[in-house]
């Protein structure tokens, strides 16, 4: 299974600088590859609090001072963008790396960008299905003749550069909707799942119905893989680590839930959602290893976790230890278990 992370580049309430939280969250992604984790992504809001709205830029950067891992967005909000610009960018990005680009394709959980673009709220689902549409077409062929009602036509139009990867990865992201699970499956898309709250088992059913489009598609299990974004946060011990955790997130999720209608966060809320079921993976290594073991063994399987840490007003060096321990411990931990579990099935 891989192992990685997401940020959404946020300034926390005890950073003034800008500068220094991008060149900051640099220095992160580099010490992630240097410990070994297989991915790690970069969102998209065009917010206050977050830096992240040229996330190509950020994924850009961090190319080039890295060697192994994949950079990827968490999410592209390809409903507000062109998907010309978005192949462009990211095909830029792949020769960059020398392979490593991916794009997780999303409509956003925030809608910011619709009104600041152009678009209409009205449109939200009939965007995206149009744009991923033409962004697939790109990927599959240098040459692209299309139309479409939000877009202006290409006719046998050429697009450059072509990516380093003979195929550009796009996965899906999908929060809530069943529409978007089965349009995944229908394309024969990997899907990200973004579960931030919650028993993490009721997203099975989706699941399931991902996996049963895919199918009647005609796409082989194989095709069909999983991924999980959740939050989360790794000490030396579980103690350290919630202790560590929850007083910003407390703080930052009370701020966003007034605004969203959310009751404001208590202990008891965060008990129940980082526990056992729960949906948020925040603990010791060898905790958060088995918190992520069951969440594959909730959803049928998962090739992909990532979780994002910096959205509880940790300090850089905590959150540089935490990847540290990642890397040192949790992922072993991880890929002793799936090797138990694949002997095991092998022998069956």
């Amino acid at each position: 299974m891989e192992i990685g992370i997401d940020s959404f580049a946020v300034i926390a309430s005890h950073q003034s600088s800008p500068a220094k939280v991008l060149n900051e969250l640099l220095e992160r992604i580099v010490l992630a590859d240097e410990a070994g984790l297989s991915v790690f992504g970069i969102g998209e809001h065009h917010r206050k609090e977050y830096l992240d709205s040229a996330h190509t830029m950020i994924l850009a950067a961090a190319a080039a001072r890295t060697k192994n891992i994949r950079l990827m967005s968490a999410v592209t909000v390809l409903s507000a963008a062109d998907p010309v610009r978005v192949f462009q960018a990211f095909s830029t990005l792949d020769l960059l790396s020398e392979g490593r680009a991916e794009i997780v394709a999303g409509r956003g959980s925030s809608v910011e960008a619709f009104p600041l673009f152009g678009h209409r709220l009205e449109d939200y689902d009939a965007l995206f299905a149009e744009k991923l549409d033409l962004l697939l077409q790109i990927i599959q062929n240098e040459k692209v003749t299309w139309s479409g009602k939000f877009r202006a036509p290409l006719e046998n139009q050429s697009i450059y550069p072509r990516p380093y990867q003979e195929q550009l990865p796009v996965w899906l992201g999908a929060g809530g909707s069943p529409g978007s699970f089965v349009r995944a499956g229908q394309l024969g898309l990997p899907l990200m799942v973004s579960i931030i709250g919650g028993d993490t088992a009721r997203f099975r059913p989706l699941v399931d119905l991902y996996r049963l489009a895919g199918k009647e598609a005609g796409y082989q299990p194989q095709d069909l893989k999983v991924a999980m974004h959740s939050l989360g946060y790794v000490g030396k011990t579980t103690q350290e680590a919630v202790n560590e955790y929850f007083p910003g997130y407390a703080k930052v999720f009370t701020a966003m839930g007034r605004e969203r209608g959310w009751a404001p966060v208590t202990r008891a809320s965060f008990d129940a959602v980082s526990g056992p079921n729960g949906a948020i993976i925040v603990g010791s290594p060898e905790q958060t290893a088995e918190k992520i073991l069951q969440h594959s063994e909730a959803l049928g399987g998962l090739s992909r976790v990532t979780f994002q840490m910096d959205n509880a007003e940790l300090t850089h060096m905590q959150l540089m230890k935490s990847i540290e321990l990642i890397g040192e411990k949790l992922i072993p931990i991880v890929n002793s278990y799936s090797s138990v579990e694949s002997k095991e099935l092998t022998a069956k």
